[in-house]
């Protein structure tokens, strides 16, 4: 059976629960209910399995907090021996409008801490990651405020919605491969009159 091993960046810890860093959280969590599997605390993550159609699917939520990610991303992969075409990083990109999506196989840690500790342990940055956008709409020196504060009432609204389309799309990934996901979810959410000239 073909393994993936989807991981999901955020922080641990209440206080963080809600914050635009945590999306990658948020994303599994979804994409865990919709098979009723639940997170159960084991090394350095919170793991849960699911299947669907033929591929079995590890998602880690690193309890490391963010600028560790990799320790448990590299854990993982080696424990159940899945390569790294077969890992997904979900991470919240503030270089990309917010509902904008972003699947990419390689490129650089865009300052990010979480992917920065992953180029570190792994020694290179050609892992595949879903960059999530959830805009840059801060001041001069107020990233940090910006992705560790929570959604407006406006980005809440969407929010469920996103999640839903972010577990689609790494659904996407595992049964249909990188390049027909990239093809058919990257750019913004599609509203309502697109989905509906989709079906």
């Amino acid at each position: 059976m073909k393994k993936f091993l989807i991981v999901g960046l955020g922080n641990i810890g209440s206080k963080y629960e809600e914050t635009r860093h945590n999306i990658g959280f948020k994303v599994l969590d979804r994409l865990a209910s919709r098979s009723g599997i639940s997170f159960s605390t084991d090394r350095l993550a919170d793991r849960g399995e699911m299947r669907i159609k033929g591929r079995s699917l590890l998602l880690i939520k690193p309890n490391t907090y963010m600028n560790l990610s990799g320790k448990a991303l590299k854990y993982w992969m080696d424990q159940e021996n899945i390569p790294i075409e077969n890992v997904l990083v979900i991470v919240d990109d503030v270089a990309i409008e917010f509902a904008n999506l972003r699947l990419k196989l390689r490129g650089s840690d865009g300052g990010h801490n979480g992917l920065k500790n992953i180029r570190e342990v792994l020694g290179n940055e050609n892992y595949p990651r879903l960059r999530v956008g959830i805009g840059g709409n801060y001041p001069k020196g107020g990233q940090v405020d910006y992705v560790l504060g929570e959604w407006n009432e406006e980005e809440r609204k969407t929010l469920p919605k996103l999640l839903e389309y972010c577990a689609d799309a790494i659904q996407s990934f595992c049964l249909a491969g990188a390049g027909n996901t990239m093809n058919k979810f990257n750019g913004p959410l599609p509203t309502e009159t697109e989905e509906s000239e989709n079906k």
